[in-house]
């Protein structure tokens, strides 16, 4: 089964580019971040007709996931747990049976967090300690589980290509590194990483200043797997050939495969 994460930055906007995608890449699941739209206004037919189920949480202009497959979604759950109040919709999850079992899969898409600092990058913060707390839960039941997603965290210095141009960014400061290794720490796989140690291995071009011809990327969009999804890994990629199509997002799918 191959999971994807891809922000697909407005899905009104790049329905064609995610369509010509989906028709080549033929992923399994799909977790979109950054639908920018309500559920009813979400253009589902294009991609239904490509043979995929949709379950959105949206709202409008802002946010939103969703979760595309083309096996059964059972279960789905909305929205983070933890806070009551917080009406921005990033969280989405369900089971998706396989082959050889289910997997749960969670499209999240974090806070960004900038200006730091400032109420934004303490959203950012408080949002990634509600996860880590979810997460726990997620994980204790032992089963296979991928959280795929654009995280807005920069791990490590060699997922930018000029790591000092980050250094007063939300995606690059210590806490947000830290809260992102708590979370790791519970017993998840980088997929991306478990693959490939090398170098200029980015998810994310920003559309000015000429940053993808110059290949001036971040690794920002990941797929983490529960012990029991990376014991079924089998390969991962980024597809980032997608961010040189017309009209691109400025990020590009990333991906895992899982004997499931």
């Amino acid at each position: 089964m191959r999971i994807a994460s891809f922000n697909i930055n407005g899905i009104k906007a790049r329905i064609g580019a995610l369509t010509e995608w989906l028709g080549e890449a033929q992923p399994d699941v799909v977790c979109l971040q950054e639908i920018k739209s309500q559920d009813e206004a979400f253009p589902r037919e294009p991609i239904e007709d490509l043979g995929y189920n949709v379950e959105t949480h949206g709202q409008k202009g802002f946010n939103g996931v969703a979760i595309l497959s083309k096996r059964p979604v059972e279960d789905v759950s909305r929205g983070l747990p933890g806070d009551d109040s917080d009406e921005q919709a990033r969280w989405i999850e369900a089971t998706v049976p396989g082959e050889a079992g289910v997997v749960r899969v969670v499209a999240l898409y974090l806070p960004n967090g900038n200006p730091v600092p400032g109420p934004k990058f303490d959203y950012k913060l408080g949002w990634m300690a509600r996860m880590k707390a979810h997460a726990a839960e997620l994980v204790a039941l032992e089963q296979p589980l991928v959280l795929a997603g654009d995280y807005n965290v920069i791990p490590e210095p060699r997922d930018a290509l000029k790591p000092e141009n980050w250094i007063d960014d939300a995606l690059f400061q210590p806490e947000s590194r830290a809260a992102w290794r708590e979370i790791v720490h519970l017993g998840f796989t980088d997929a991306t990483r478990a693959c490939t140690q090398a170098g200029e291995t980015f998810t994310f071009w920003d559309y000015q200043r000429g940053a993808r011809e110059r290949n001036d990327g971040i690794r920002i969009d990941h797929l983490l797997l529960s012990p029991q999804a990376a014991d079924r890994l089998t390969g991962a990629g980024i597809d980032a050939h997608v961010r040189d199509r017309e009209k691109p997002s400025d990020h590009v799918p990333v991906w895992a495969d899982l004997d499931i």
